[in-house]
């Protein structure tokens, strides 16, 4: 079998749009920790669009952090309102901030316990961002029974072909791979210059895949970037995540673990817990009324306030998580 995945630089203008959202949310936190928000993002084409809601009493200037993101002087436009009332009666009472399902996973293929193809692909990507600061994607595809390298594409901004093909035979080189039977793309369309938001539209939580695990592993579909730690799209799946890394800890013969949970608005109990560890052979689905016993087993507390004190949701901490994925980077979910 076959498994492919990619990645993008930080200033692909999705990733753009993630960070700038995500840094409003930093600043919140940070003069103000219970701050609520739910912020978008849209840029292109020399026009930057800020809108959602905050909550917070925490003073917030986007335009100037859009522009500090964008590395640019785009027009910003900003059109912010306080959490819809009917929303936050739910999340008072400790509610989660929506329905929805989260996916975690784990599995033993690198260090970082992410699927091995996202994991090369996300390596080359850093490699080359590192020498050349610009937009730009990687993908790889590789054999699953022997994690053999077949394909690389590798696409950047104001940078040749022969500037990549360096740096990924350096690449190549440091991960011991055989060069002889790899097939390598480097700007395939062309050598590029314009980029960015000149070249393309970008859209807060349009890049999913990238940020979870990659196309091999389900995604419950919530974005993440923008949003603080009561919306369990972002919360539950960073809970998820921890509860297949302590799994994978626990069953020492196990090559991966995937972990769904979802919930209801208004309530702080998920709705479904569902568990799989790959050598058990076992699925294991506990309904509303037996969540009680895999908390008492595990110690987890999986309300939308214990994630949130668990995993230190509260901290300003998410511009980070936008710019390389939000799994397999060292944060506390992946410990």
């Amino acid at each position: 079998m076959l498994k492919t995945a990619e990645s993008c630089s930080p200033l692909h203008p999705d990733k753009i749009c993630d960070r700038i959202s995500d840094a409003i949310l930093d600043e919140c936190l940070k003069q103000d920790p219970n701050s609520r928000v739910a912020v978008e993002t849209m840029g292109g084409h020399g026009i930057i669009t800020i809108t959602g809601e905050i909550t917070s009493n925490a003073f917030v200037d986007c335009q100037k952090i859009a522009k500090e993101v964008s590395e640019k002087n785009y027009g910003v436009q900003v059109n912010i309102v306080k959490q819809s009332n009917d929303i936050a009666n739910g999340v008072d009472t400790g509610g989660a901030g929506d329905q929805g399902i989260m996916v975690g996973y784990a599995c033993r293929d690198n260090e970082a316990m992410i699927p091995q193809e996202l994991y090369l692909a996300r390596s080359l990507c850093k490699f080359i961002f590192k020498e050349h600061h610009e937009d730009g994607k990687t993908q790889i595809t590789i054999k699953d029974d022997t994690k053999e390298i077949l394909t690389v594409v590798a696409s950047f901004a104001n940078t040749t072909e022969e500037q990549l093909m360096k740096l990924v035979m350096d690449w190549l080189g440091e991960q011991l791979f055989d060069l002889n039977n790899i097939k390598i793309h480097l700007n395939p369309a062309g050598d590029w210059i314009q980029s960015g938001f000149e070249a393309d539209t970008g859209l807060t939580g349009r890049k999913l895949v990238v940020d979870n695990y990659g196309p091999q592993i389900p995604i419950g579909g919530g974005a993440f970037s923008g949003k603080d730690a009561t919306k369990v799209d972002r919360s539950g799946a960073y809970m998820a995540r921890k509860i297949a890394v302590d799994y994978l800890k626990d069953y020492p013969k196990a090559k991966e673990v995937l972990v769904k949970l979802a919930y209801s608005i208004g309530i702080a109990e998920p709705v479904m817990v569902s568990i799989y560890v790959s050598d058990d052979k076992d699925k294991v689905n506990f309904p509303i009324e037996n969540v009680n016993f895999l908390l008492e087993q595990k110690k987890y507390n999986l309300t939308p306030e214990g994630i949130i004190d668990y995993l230190k949701l509260k901290e300003p901490q998410f511009s980070k998580t936008t710019e390389w994925g939000h799994f397999g980077n060292d944060f506390l979910w992946d410990k």
